[in-house]
């Protein structure tokens, strides 16, 4: 019975250790703010990127409104006057309008008069008048005018919106790993120091009993000494950038309009080639300055332009309006409506020197000469900055090959130099400054690799790619 109670009893010690270091490594990975994990919260949270969609629906809602001009309309009017007994008039005048492309409008109306002071010209039979006509215009609106230009610069609105939008998140994605690649060089500056540290406190316990029992100098002890206050330096100072990393950091997390605060236990991790390929897909430069959001931003500016230089254009000419309307007693039959019975109207007008509609004319075509050199401009500058980050990568990708080999070397002469201060063939300062020389490498190393991670985002900022992860 004992056997068996002793047995339950290591079971039971089995099975909690299991748990507890299952927990503890669940835990641990709860530490771990991945890159992709970070940049998921940042699309899906962030309040720019909720910014920018809106940005995107107000282009949408004002091609809504736009088209909103050539909606058919119903307008009644009714009109009565009684005074005394005497009915002096009772006007109805209802009306049903489709407007088209072209400037031409289809109307049928019908019209209820009666009254002893009736404008003649309202008479009409006693069961009413119906007519059914058409107004359009002959010269000034008939290839464009207001309705029509509306229409087609909210539709160059909307695809502007979406170039800007995806600017928007564009560069919102650009600082926000700048920030994180930031964090990362922090933290591992943070790691280098305090690992230094540890190794300087225990070569200072080993040089410190060395002393106390008379085989190495004071002055080794007071030199071990130094330099562990020194390391606890560099790492006071590596923590206090690692609290300004994390904060700005911080700016970019958000869960429900509520902003998030990096915890203390937080730790960041390199991604993977495979993570960063997914956010900073590579384009060819001639794809690049088709679909760049910038030079499609502008190029949606320059047809608004030119929309209102036609339109401006389109205001040399006289403005001939014309209406024609059948008119029939019964408008239960269609052969009722007959060109002896209408009611035509014309209206035609021409200012004389025409100083406003050229004044336009003149001001358009130089914004689009002003917009034609920004784009030429600005094609030139996403070309050059695309040729300049590729020179960087390419340069960095050579720099951290040479510093990782550095590394190796100045590890391996450490490692030697402490086997020959162990012996007693070197001294204190040989180790500091073989061990000084290997934290600067590495720092110069971690540096490098933050530098190519950062000339990667740089690369995805420049080409304004936009892919479905950030939708």
């Amino acid at each position: 019975m004992t056997t068996k109670i002793k047995n339950l009893l290591v079971l039971v010690f089995f099975l909690f250790f299991t748990v507890s270091t299952a927990q503890e490594e669940v835990q641990e990975l709860r530490k771990i703010l991945s890159f992709k994990e970070y940049l998921g919260y940042v699309k899906k949270h962030h309040p720019l990127v909720k910014q920018a969609n809106l940005e995107l629906s107000i282009g949408e809602v004002n091609l809504l409104k736009a088209r909103g001009g050539f909606d058919p309309k119903i307008e009644v009017d009714y009109d009565r006057k009684k005074f005394k007994e005497t009915e002096y008039f009772d006007q109805l005048n209802a009306t049903f309008k489709i407007p088209t492309w072209y400037g031409i409008e289809f109307k049928a109306n019908f019209e209820e008069n009666s009254g002893e002071f009736l404008n003649p010209d309202l008479t009409v039979p006693e069961d009413g008048l119906y007519s059914a006509g058409v107004s359009f215009s002959l010269a000034q609106g008939f290839l464009i005018n207001e309705r029509m230009a509306m229409l087609k610069k909210a539709k160059f609105y909307v695809s502007q919106t979406s170039a800007q939008r995806e600017l928007l998140v564009n560069n919102l994605i650009f600082e926000a790993s700048k920030a994180y690649f930031k964090w990362l060089e922090a933290s591992n500056e943070l790691k280098i120091y305090s690992s230094f540290l540890t190794n300087a406190e225990i070569r200072f316990s080993g040089v410190k009993r060395n002393v106390e029992v008379g085989e190495k100098p004071a002055i080794d002890s007071i030199e071990a000494k130094i330099i562990v206050k020194n390391r606890k330096l560099n790492l006071e100072a590596a923590r206090l950038t690692m609290r300004k990393a994390k904060l700005k950091v911080s700016n970019y997390l958000w869960v429900n309009n509520v902003p998030l605060e990096v915890q203390h236990n937080v730790v960041p991790i390199i991604p993977e080639d495979e993570v960063l390929s997914l956010y900073f897909k590579k384009a060819n430069t001639e794809s690049v300055l088709m679909n760049h959001p910038k030079l499609r931003s502008l190029e949606a500016k320059k047809n608004v332009i030119k929309v209102d230089r036609s339109l401006y254009r389109n205001k040399l000419l006289p403005k001939l309006d014309v209406q024609y309307n059948f008119l029939a007693q019964d408008a239960t039959r269609l052969n009722n409506f007959n060109a002896s019975n209408y009611k035509a109207f014309a209206n035609f007008s021409f200012p004389l020197f025409l100083r406003k509609e050229r004044g336009n004319l003149k001001m358009a075509s130089i914004k689009l000469q002003d917009i034609n050199l920004e784009t030429v401009s600005a094609s030139q500058g996403i070309q050059n900055k695309i040729d300049a980050t590729i020179a960087e990568i390419n340069s960095l990708e050579v720099q951290k090959n040479i510093v990782v080999g550095m590394v190796t070397d100045y590890e391996t002469m450490l490692i030697a130099e402490d086997r020959k201060f162990e012996l007693g063939e070197s001294s204190l300062f040989l180790i500091n400054s073989r061990e000084q020389k290997l934290i600067e490498v590495k720092l110069k190393a971690n540096a490098i690799t933050v530098k190519l991670l950062n000339a990667n985002a740089s690369m995805y900022n420049a080409m304004g790619v936009s892919n479905a992860a950030i939708n």
